[in-house]
């Protein structure tokens, strides 16, 4: 299936299912993702977004290498995959939108650049930046000490995870005993199943009961478990929950922790390649970006104002090496 059509295709299976309306007129730019019944709030999917934009600083531009501020644009390596609300495409079908496009746009106003984007599959990113093809990879890139010896991190959001559960459910969890004996979606291979996992077998070693892990790749399919019953929770990305209850109306997050685990906070950065000279410029625009306010309210626009930054910070610890 085609990556443009996917969230397009699981829109309107969750407006056939009840859980979702579009809202507004025929016209698309004033699409909105909202709660059944609800004509006054929402997301906007239509192409015409309003793009929050910013003004060149030339103590940031300054910091760009010559050879980047002559040719004129910064060129943007995105994730094709549909990830809403981080990356995916609008109503029309072709339009690119998102929270990562809108900072990406704010990064390189500030720079006094005309931003590029490009996108292409996850390995393609790094690869992007292996060949110089492209400056920066902003798409939800989590620092990693692996990561740090080939790339350059300046950072832009935490990288957090949430506990999805039914609107109302009257439970919250922060510990691994607030799961115990509870039925929890996740996908496989991620590094949310891990955590879960590792919960689950502590919950054991305490005498507590095991969760009970059911797997779902499709993000409609644990939408409708969670709303018959069949699963207490799912635990996913933070961004993609959030977006969920902010569209849906029908679940709420009861609990969010770092998708590093208990140890670390994880942090996803603009990601360029090592030494390439730009990591200053880009902690340097998005601190702007931070102070002047307007990096607040793409973070709110998208639902994600849970994982800000106060400041930009240059190759923090990243998320530590897997053991072989």
């Amino acid at each position: 299936m085609s990556v443009r059509r996917s969230i397009t295709l699981a829109l309107a299976t969750l407006t056939a299912t009840g859980l979702l309306t579009a809202c507004g007129t025929s016209d698309p730019a004033t699409d909105l993702a909202a709660p059944k019944g609800h004509k006054d709030a929402g997301v906007n999917i239509g192409p015409d977004q309003d793009r929050i934009r910013g003004k060149k600083v030339a103590a940031a531009a300054d910091l760009v290498p010559e050879a980047i501020r002559k040719r004129g644009t910064l060129r943007i390596g995105a994730s094709a995959d549909a990830s809403p609300p981080l990356g995916f495409y609008a109503t029309d079908d072709k339009t690119r939108i998102g929270s990562e496009i809108d900072i990406a746009t704010l990064v390189a106003d500030t720079l006094g650049l005309k931003p590029q984007f490009e996108e292409v599959s996850w390995e393609n990113l790094f690869v992007g930046l292996d060949s110089s093809k492209f400056d920066a990879v902003l798409s939800n890139v989590t620092v990693t000490e692996e990561r740090k010896e080939k790339y350059d991190f300046a950072t832009y959001r935490l990288d957090n995870i949430a506990f999805e559960a039914k609107k109302g459910s009257g439970w919250t969890v922060k510990e691994p005993a607030d799961v115990a004996g509870k039925t929890i979606s996740v996908s496989s291979g991620t590094n949310q199943e891990k955590i879960l996992v590792e919960w689950s077998e502590e919950n054991v070693k305490a005498g507590r009961k095991p969760v009970d892990i059911k797997y779902f790749q499709k993000d409609t399919d644990y939408y409708l478990a969670l709303q018959s019953g069949r699963i207490d929770a799912h635990l996913g990305p933070s961004p993609t929950a959030a977006y969920h209850v902010a569209t849906a109306g029908q679940s709420e997050i009861i609990g969010q922790l770092s998708g590093a685990g208990g140890d670390l906070q994880g942090k996803i950065a603009a990601t360029t390649k090592k030494d390439s000279g730009l990591v200053k410029a880009y902690a340097a625009a998005i601190d702007h970006v931070v102070q002047d306010g307007s990096y607040g309210k793409v973070l709110k626009r998208w639902g994600l104002s849970g994982e800000a930054v106060e400041t930009s910070e240059i190759n923090p610890p990243g998320l530590p090496r897997t053991k072989s």
